[in-house]
């Protein structure tokens, strides 16, 4: 099973890029993770006259949709800016309405932040399900980057077992598709 990891943070050292690489560390046999993390501040900004009929994507675009097409299930972790979704990741769902990538793809949401994420999850759940992806698992986690140990470990159980079965039940929308 190939699996899309996303951060949806641009930050160097971003706690949701350590909280996908810690997922893809307790996610079952099987799953194979590719990560997008740098290459989504290199998608230009969403302009619908570079995606109409007839269009050549820009290349960063048409590289990002052939990573998702080729996904069979996708991991999105996602930090909440000023009440919702950073742009970046906005922009890059942006990219994708139209092409379809995203379409009876199972996909979990994981918002994770200090506060739990509740704005962000509110606005990017409706975006993925207009895409027609299939959310498996959409989970908010109160979470920091010190619950990761500097080998990539989750040292939060709970934080631990919730990716466990998240990933499990993605696993499972995969094998029934």
């Amino acid at each position: 099973m190939r699996i899309l990891a996303i951060s949806g943070s641009l930050r160097a050292h971003s706690s949701n890029a350590a909280l996908v690489r810690a997922a893809a560390a307790l996610a079952p046999a099987g799953m194979e993770f590719g990560f997008y993390e740098e290459q989504m501040g290199n998608l230009p900004l969403f302009n619908p006259d570079l995606d109409g009929e007839g269009a050549v994507p820009p290349p960063t675009v048409k590289e990002f949709r052939a990573l998702l097409g080729a996904a069979d299930g996708v991991l999105i972790s996602c930090p909440e800016y000023a009440h919702g979704i950073p742009g970046a990741l906005k922009n890059a769902l942006d990219w994708i309405v139209s092409s379809g990538e995203l379409e009876g793809k199972p996909v979990v949401l994981i918002v994770a932040s200090p506060s739990g994420g509740p704005w962000a999850q509110a606005s990017l759940t409706p975006t993925l399900e207009v895409m027609g992806a299939r959310l498996v698992v959409n989970v908010s986690l109160t979470f920091a980057r010190t619950q990761i140990d500097g080998r990539g470990n989750v040292s939060d159980p709970d934080i631990a077992r919730s990716l466990r079965t998240s990933l499990e039940a993605l696993a499972a929308a995969i094998g029934a598709r």
